[in-house]
């Protein structure tokens, strides 16, 4: 399941593995920005040329969830496609002890049972503007790093509060190409957004964690959702057009999506830090907290169902992250980035004035990697847990970041973020009390036992008490829970959370100035000097290669494309898709029992089915995580499919792509549609996705 948003903890991860250099594109290989299209390749290749309308059809029929992955419109009528997975977390927002929509599944007959979702954003990407002199421009000579980073940080701040203001959509500033261009992105945003039709998570994720990053895959991982304004359903004037015949096997598809992050061709030095430090301790937390839930579940019904989740993502985060470390141990994998890396500086140091502009970035890089080993464990380990912790970090910060000039706010708190912040501070979404106790407790065990009695963070929070006494005391005590008494704290600003006496909010004042303070220190000690130093090598890059390929994933819009083929597996084939008959066979393989177990209206059902119909497929299209719930289009820009996994072998495709053993997994719309009409009674819904309704 390559959802970006698999965790907190692999968010952060994800986003602080920045690629510095980016070389030619070969295979398949590749996720391009709609600004830099693949056009070249797909003639030579392929002998398909897009054009602009088509671009731009694509573009304007793709929705990113802002709580991470990917969808797409689907209909005129607002309907919205995407990943059961990406979808979880709301799922499980508006179900209750009594109603959980994630085990049952929903189907609103009607569009006056559609439920409102608590807290999702949507974003369309409306236009995109290169302003990279404006943003360079701000650097001037005889700056420090720490300077530079600055000025850049202060005309990006300046510039997408200028656009907001004058355009007033969502606008981001992406850096691409190293530091080497920076744009604007302009999104419409849409918070009115209500469950259609999801099916139980049993057949979503069918096979669990056995078959999860696999194939042959059988797994109906959908679900629709309705974007509304003023209390309406909008009308998109670009969706796809619902095709359930699919694709040919050797068939040119395309991916539509936001791909999270990719970190394909860092320096040599990054990546030995990755390898040593930052994979090693994540995935020992992660495998931790895991064992701690699964308890925690084993405890009751719903126990289990609150802490589900978190455990689908934790685990979901244990096999990617490994098969990427797996990736780094890899000897092959690490000679062919060296041999990457080599060819590179060698042909910048072979010239004279790219010696002299350019080579000296790989050495500060390597400085600046050892650097961020100094206090790798107090970025890793200072910080509350939970709910209830990241409300009180965020209110603290919020009082006194929207206080300073914007240029010099957190991305979040500055004006043109404002809104999503408070939206999401807002959130009504219930919190578990119980379960945040229990989180925050071992959080804070675990940097007891990371960091030492004597850390000014242990000391702060634990003021020389136990980990499970501050949790309870933390938790029982706070009156965050209620977004009421969020809402009242944001709005009366520094004087309110300065007053408060809730113990979340008291903690939070004393540790905000210490992670502050961790975080200028990186700004001058590694995030400064890498910048800079990225900045250059991608200057190098364009005068060694040219803008002849994409620049890393940053969670906005790609295009990628490839072709629906099977590939090598095990001594023997995986196919190009499966069929309903091999979902049936292999869960009567293992006795219909615990992850391959069907859902009842399956069992109940299978007579009304057509078992030839296709239910998964492969491409050797480009993804990683954050292309969840991207739609698979034919050339005539028709939806055939849903992107939801990659097979175990592209785990390492971080780093490196192999067109030979890369796959991108999806669901096929045909699947989709025979369950929704025979299994799902969902025929009104089906009808509106082919077209059919009056």
């Amino acid at each position: 399941m390559q959802h970006v948003k698999r965790s907190h903890l692999t968010t952060v991860f994800a986003l602080a593995l920045s690629a510095l250099f980016v070389l030619p594109a070969l295979a398949d290989e590749g996720m391009w920005t709609l600004d830099n299209p693949p056009t070249k390749q797909l003639k030579e290749k392929y002998g398909f040329t897009p054009t602009q309308e088509w671009l731009d059809h694509i573009r304007l029929s793709s929705v990113r969830f802002n709580d991470g992955g990917s969808g797409s419109f689907i209909s005129s009528t607002g309907l919205v496609l995407t990943n059961h997975h990406v979808a979880l977390g709301q799922l499980q927002k508006i179900s209750t002890k009594e109603k959980d929509y994630v085990a049952d599944g929903f189907y609103a007959a009607n569009q006056s049972e559609e439920v409102k979702c608590a807290d999702l954003e949507l974003n369309v990407l409306m236009s995109m503007e290169n302003v990279t002199a404006k943003v360079l421009g701000a650097v001037k000579p005889g700056m420090t790093e720490k300077e530079a980073y600055d000025a850049r940080k202060a005309a990006a701040a300046q510039l997408t509060k200028e656009s907001t203001e004058k355009t007033g959509l969502q606008s981001d500033i992406v850096s691409f190409y190293q530091g080497s261009e920076y744009w604007i992105y302009r999104y419409k945003k849409y918070t009115d957004v209500r469950l259609v039709i999801a099916p139980e998570q049993q057949i979503a994720f069918y096979g669990g964690d056995p078959d999860n990053f696999t194939f042959p895959r059988y797994d109906l991982d959908f679900t629709i959702f309705r974007v509304y304004e003023n209390n309406k359903p909008i009308k998109p004037a670009h969706f796809l057009k619902w095709n359930s015949k699919g694709a040919a096997e050797g068939d040119l598809v395309f991916v539509s999506g936001h791909p999270g992050s990719t970190n394909r061709l860092q320096t040599m030095a990054q990546l030995n830090q990755q390898r040593d430090v930052t994979y090693p301790q994540i995935l020992k937390s992660l495998r931790h907290r895991v064992e701690l839930l699964k308890k925690y579940a084993a405890m009751g019904s719903e126990q289990s169902r609150r802490a589900l989740a978190q455990i689908f993502g934790i685990e979901n985060s244990l096999k990617a992250l490994g098969g990427e470390y797996e990736g780094l141990l890899d000897k092959n994998l690490v000679a062919k980035k060296q041999a990457e890396e080599k060819d590179f500086r060698d042909r910048v140091n072979a010239n004279p004035e790219w010696q002299k502009a350019y080579a000296w970035a790989w050495d500060s890089i390597s400085i600046a990697s050892d650097r961020a080993r100094l206090r790798s464990k107090e970025s890793s380990y200072r910080g509350l847990t939970g709910s209830l912790g990241g409300f009180a970090l965020n209110l603290v910060r919020y009082s006194y970041e929207t206080k300073k000039p914007n240029g010099e706010r957190l991305p979040q708190y500055q004006d043109a973020n404002l809104n999503s912040t408070r939206f999401r501070l807002l959130s009504p979404a219930p919190v578990y009390a119980d379960l945040d106790e229990l989180m925050l407790a071992d959080r804070l065990q675990e940097a007891l036992d990371q960091l030492g009695a004597d850390d000014p963070f242990v000391k702060a929070v634990l003021d020389r008490k136990g980990p499970a006494a501050v949790a309870k005391e933390l938790v029982t005590g706070t009156k965050l829970a209620d977004p009421a008494f969020r809402k009242a704290l944001m709005e009366g600003g520094e004087k309110a959370i300065a007053a408060s006496a809730d113990p979340m909010i008291i903690v939070a004042r004393k540790i905000a100035p210490m992670g502050d303070e961790l975080r200028k220190w990186t700004e001058t000690n590694v995030s400064g000097i890498i910048t800079s130093a990225s900045e250059t090598i991608g200057k190098a890059r364009f005068v060694v290669y040219g803008k002849s390929t994409y620049p890393d994933a940053t969670f906005t819009l790609r295009l990628s494309y490839g072709t629906m083929i099977g590939y090598p597996m095990n001594g023997t084939k995986a196919p190009a898709l499966t069929t309903m008959y091999g979902l049936y066979d292999r869960a009567y393989s293992f006795g219909n029992k615990g992850d391959f177990e069907l859902p009842k209206r399956f069992v109940e059902g299978v007579g009304k089915l057509n078992l030839a119909t296709p239910f998964n497929f492969v491409s050797t299209c480009d993804i990683i995580g954050g292309n969840s719930g991207s739609p698979t289009i034919n050339k005539e820009g028709e939806i055939i499919g849903l992107i939801f996994d990659g097979n175990i072998e592209s785990l390492p495709g971080r780093f490196l792509y192999s067109e030979e053993k890369n796959r991108a997994v999806s669901v096929h719309t045909a699947a989709i549609i025979e369950c929704m009409r025979k299994l799902y009674d969902a025929s009104a819904v089906a009808d509106e996705l082919e077209g059919r309704s009056k």
